[in-house]
């Protein structure tokens, strides 16, 4: 079997709601990294020197390739990434390989094969 790894950069306040699209695509699981920065075209605007920056997440999401199309898609319209910038991007990387998620595949192989 092989995986992907989605990445989504998101507001806080969507965090919940774009980790629910991806569990009702097919996804297994997610981690969640609080608190991180960033910054896209547009700097964030500032008032009397303090930074007007949304608290943004770092959801990972480990995949089965055959669903990582379908998750991406659904991660982008739950969080309206491309309606509105600076709401937040996704993107998947190739895994080499995986492990201590053997308890899993059982449950890919049926989604999969419903898939194809």
């Amino acid at each position: 079997m092989h995986f992907k790894l989605i990445i989504a950069l998101t507001e806080d306040s969507i965090t919940d709601k774009i980790v629910d699209a991806a569990r009702n695509k097919g996804a297994t699981g997610s981690t969640v990294i609080s608190s991180a920065r960033g910054e896209g075209i547009n700097v964030a605007k500032t008032f009397l020197g303090l930074s007007l920056d949304t608290q943004r997440d770092v959801i990972l999401l480990l995949v089965e390739e055959h669903l990582c199309r379908d998750i991406l898609e659904s991660i982008a319209s739950t969080g309206e990434f491309e309606a509105n910038p600076g709401t937040g991007i996704a993107f998947s990387i190739d895994v080499d390989d995986a492990v201590g998620v053997s308890h899993q595949v059982s449950q890919l192989c049926g989604i999969i094969e419903e898939e194809l």
